[in-house]
């Protein structure tokens, strides 16, 4: 397939700026794959779709806050730096993103905080908009990472065009979040409160959890027609044991397994034996979903209303159908549900 069938027109004021009042009270559209039947409802519906001993796997990755405003040193220019990952705990060596990017040299200086409280050296271009920084701080690792997370702003994607505010620090992150490492948050989790989940809970809905970090990869512009060219970004991901004991009991026993987001598809993809069950895993994926694919684990799927041409619209499109999402996506237009991050939900189900 090729990048341009996944363009559509997306009015701007489709994207949800803020976060609804309540976590389950998005709207909840739910898509029927076999008999294309389409109800709309409100996210805590989705308890009647489900029954004792089904299955919800939820990603468990926690968002930390990687955007950061440094100045560089002598000219005083200001400089936004996004932390991508961590490449070396004892040495503080970051993979990051500067804006903007033509002003930063190899050796420059930058400094984070009022009272330059972070140092940072530039020491490699790794790419035109990517550096490698070499955070220069005498305290301990953790004394590092409170500085970090003090001076740190929360990663909200700038399409919401709006400044970050004190609740998205909250509803930017999932409830169910244990493990740092994201740059963006896991959208479809964000709709699950705690009242949900316990009702969940005692239907006898099992929880299975994945923890997938989010890497900026989403969200960067697919910048080749040809799909079967385009390389993604890896993001590190771990399948515990007893997730595939819940898993694969909930697939012998034929239950319905729930993927709550693109990313937890994603790690049941990368985790699934020729077998149909899945295998611990714990390391990195670089897997594209996008269609036609043949899903292996997941028979019901939460997940967002996405952006044109984005990877995530394209692995819903390899589960619905191509032609049958952008037309469900032209009625969730029309129908004024909202896109993106703070957007509403769809489930699909069988």
């Amino acid at each position: 397939m090729k990048l341009s069938q996944f363009n559509f027109d997306l009015p701007k004021e489709a994207i949800a700026k803020y976060p609804p009042k309540n976590r389950d009270e998005s709207r909840l559209m739910v898509v029927h794959r076999k008999s294309k039947e389409i109800e709309h409802k409100v996210f805590k519906d989705i308890i009647d779709y489900f029954d004792d001993g089904d299955v919800f796997v939820l990603n468990n990755t926690k968002v930390f806050p990687a955007r950061l405003y440094g100045e560089k040193e002598k000219t005083g220019a200001k400089i936004e730096v996004f932390l991508l990952r961590e490449l070396n705990r004892e040495s503080r060596l970051w993979d990051v993103l500067v804006d903007p990017a033509r002003k930063i040299r190899i050796g420059n200086k930058l400094y984070f905080g009022e009272n330059d409280e972070l140092v940072a050296e530039v020491i490699d271009n790794t790419t035109s908009r990517g550096r490698t920084l070499r955070f220069l701080f005498d305290g301990s690792y953790e004394e590092f990472k409170k500085t970090l997370q003090n001076l740190g702003e929360t990663p909200l994607p700038k399409i919401h065009d709006r400044p970050v505010e004190p609740e998205d620090e909250e509803r930017y992150q999932t409830i169910f979040a244990k493990h740092e490492g994201a740059v963006a948050a896991p959208t479809a989790g964000l709709h699950f409160s705690r009242e949900l989940l316990k009702r969940l809970e005692i239907k006898g809905i099992n929880f299975a959890e994945i923890t997938l970090h989010t890497g900026l990869g989403n969200f960067r512009p697919i910048e080749v027609e040809d799909l079967t060219k385009h390389k993604v970004d890896s993001e590190e991901m771990n399948v515990p044991v007893e997730t595939t004991k819940i898993v694969n009991e909930a697939i012998k026993n034929g239950k319905n397994i729930c993927a709550v987001g693109t990313t937890v598809m994603k790690a049941l993809e990368t985790a699934v034996s020729i077998t149909g069950f899945i295998k611990p895993y714990k390391g990195w994926t670089n897997k594209f979903i996008f269609p036609p694919y043949e899903f292996k684990v997941a028979n019901a799927f939460v997940t967002n209303f996405h952006l044109p041409m984005s990877p995530m619209m394209m692995m819903v499109a390899a589960y619905v159908g191509h032609d049958w999402l952008l037309d469900i996506y032209k009625m969730a237009i029309k129908e004024g549900y909202k896109f993106f991050t703070y957007g509403d939900a769809m489930l699909i189900v069988d």
